[in-house]
């Protein structure tokens, strides 16, 4: 079944939103006892009739103030589910409306937030359905016969995106080692599918969905298979195994884990508590590389002038930092909305997506995607099969960092391949086609994984470095980009033929990640 799906999800632009990141936070957690109780508001009836909302409070670095913003919520009428001392993070419920107000004149509270619009909701009943498996045409079955006496995976013939960056004639190289495992931070991945089970790292993989990780066995599995999807396309991308079995991953000999972070309803929401939770997981856990196809829910982009935005900016800041101080490569997809991230201004329709949108004018130089905006994080835009850029992907000068196949329905390679989007595995055993950032963002996570295969003991920062120096960029077109010629998907590159808008450094290249 090939499935045409433009995530809403999932965009690297270092603009620095006054969010006290920094190498060190300079969190105490052992200073937690010494909090003074002076500053501490006094217990007074707290209105707790409106909605249960999710918050994040933020304490400022250096602030041996633990305690006190602890004590402080509780006397706010909040719960706090957990606390991630370490970068200063808590994650707390509450049904006061005044919730997040009162904790912001709590002495040592940086910001402080709900990280949704619409109230918490009890998990749903998760329903095990069965994606329609992969048709093959003729054309692509001969292909699949003719790939797999070839000593080559049945479906790789089909799969013109490894070819694009060489990952084909690098796993013959160096397919990645085992000792590198890439955390999807998605909707779950189903562990079991035969392409992806070989290289799953079940001991580094657990859902984030409440916002305090569970590695209860399977727990990093869709809630719903048929719907849930995504993280499990992402995962194949990565890493699936040459095994001779359906695809092949770009990194087939490194490991992959999952961390779950979507809500189990039909819109898959993807909170900040849980985003959080997920870096600081992957980080203590020993991922080396994340990849990241969404963004934070329900803002598109968050302003520093709003203060739940500024609070979920914070907090996904905060832990992203952490993981990389911690050695890991966060990697991010661009967008699927065709916006010039370097622009003045973005028209954002969609925000808050878990209520009802209020349409804003954003400038995105000031107003972040989280996390593919944040300080680090490797940003990449999405190419088709001609090595051009997608039409919906988002692009803009010095905003995005790389590019890599994302695939494009108005690209459409030769047969055998025929469609010009990523296949890719699917939960139940399936395989199919989808296109987006989404879809790009793994490439560039598994090329990822090869440098820091090859590289062990190089520093994110370093591998960012790497990969853009081995990027090949095709320059900006030298005719207006029109891709239909409906002037719906226009954009204009600006740059040179080394660093532009739409390819930032240029597209990855896996085998020179294992070459060099």
């Amino acid at each position: 079944m090939a499935h045409l799906r433009l995530r809403r999800r999932r965009a690297l632009l270092a603009a620095p939103l006054g969010l006290a990141l920094t190498a060190s936070l300079g969190f105490l957690p052992g200073a937690a006892s010494a909090a003074p109780s002076a500053g501490v508001p006094a217990k007074a009836a707290v209105t707790t009739d409106g909605p249960l909302l999710s918050y994040v409070v933020n304490i400022k670095p250096g602030a041996p103030t633990t305690g006190l913003v602890k004590r402080s919520i509780e006397r706010a009428g909040g719960t706090i589910l957990v606390s991630y001392d370490k970068i200063g993070v808590i994650v707390a419920h509450s049904k006061n409306p005044h919730f997040a107000e009162t904790l912001r004149s709590v002495p040592g509270v940086a910001s402080a937030g709900a990280t949704r619009t619409a109230p918490l909701r009890s998990a749903a009943t998760t329903d095990y359905g069965k994606p329609e498996k992969l048709k093959l045409t003729k054309e692509g079955a001969l292909a699949a016969a003719r790939d797999a006496a070839a000593g080559k995976e049945p479906l790789e013939g089909l799969q013109w995106d490894l070819g694009a960056i060489g990952a084909d004639k690098a796993a013959k190289i160096n397919p990645g080692s085992r000792k590198v495992t890439v955390a999807v931070i998605d909707t779950g991945v189903d562990d079991t599918h035969p392409d992806l089970a070989p290289n799953f790292a079940a001991d580094k993989s657990a859902s984030c969905v409440t916002g305090k990780a569970d590695t209860s066995p399977g727990a990093w599995r869709p809630h719903n298979p048929a719907k849930d999807y995504h993280g499990t396309h992402v995962a194949g991308t990565i890493a699936a195994a040459r095994n001779g079995v359906g695809v092949a991953g770009v990194a087939p000999g490194a490991k992959v884990s999952a961390i779950k972070v979507s809500t189990p309803d039909d819109n898959a929401f993807f909170y900040a508590e849980s985003v959080v939770c997920a870096f600081v997981f992957a980080a203590d856990h020993g991922a080396g590389v994340t990849n990241n196809s969404y963004y934070v829910d329900p803002w598109m982009f968050n302003c520093p002038d709003h203060a739940d935005q500024k609070a979920i900016a914070d907090a996904v800041g905060r832990a992203a930092q952490y993981a990389q101080d911690k050695g890991v490569v966060n990697v991010a997809a661009a967008g699927n909305s065709n916006f010039d991230l370097a622009s003045k201004e973005i028209a954002d329709a969609s925000s808050p997506n878990d209520s009802k949108p209020l349409p804003r004018k954003i400038d995105p130089k000031v107003c972040l995607d989280v996390p593919s905006q944040l300080p680090g994080v490797i940003t990449v835009s999405a190419t088709g099969v001609r090595g051009e850029k997608s039409f919906y992907s988002s692009y803009g000068l010095n905003s995005v960092d790389v590019a890599a196949p994302g695939g494009d329905i108005l690209q459409v390679p030769e047969l055998p391949a025929k469609d010009g989007r990523i296949l890719s595995t699917m939960p139940g055993g399936d395989w199919a086609y989808l296109q987006g950032t989404s879809m790009a963002s793994p490439h560039v996570a598994g090329v990822a994984a090869l440098l820091k295969s090859a590289h062990p003991k190089s520093s994110p920062q370093e591998i960012q470095w790497l990969m853009k120096a081995q990027a090949n960029n095709p320059g900006c077109p030298t005719a207006a980009y029109d891709p239909d010629g409906t002037g719906k998907w226009k954009a204009t590159c600006a740059g040179t033929e080394h660093v532009n808008g739409f390819y930032g450094f240029g597209i990855v290249d896996a085998l020179a990640a294992v070459r060099d």
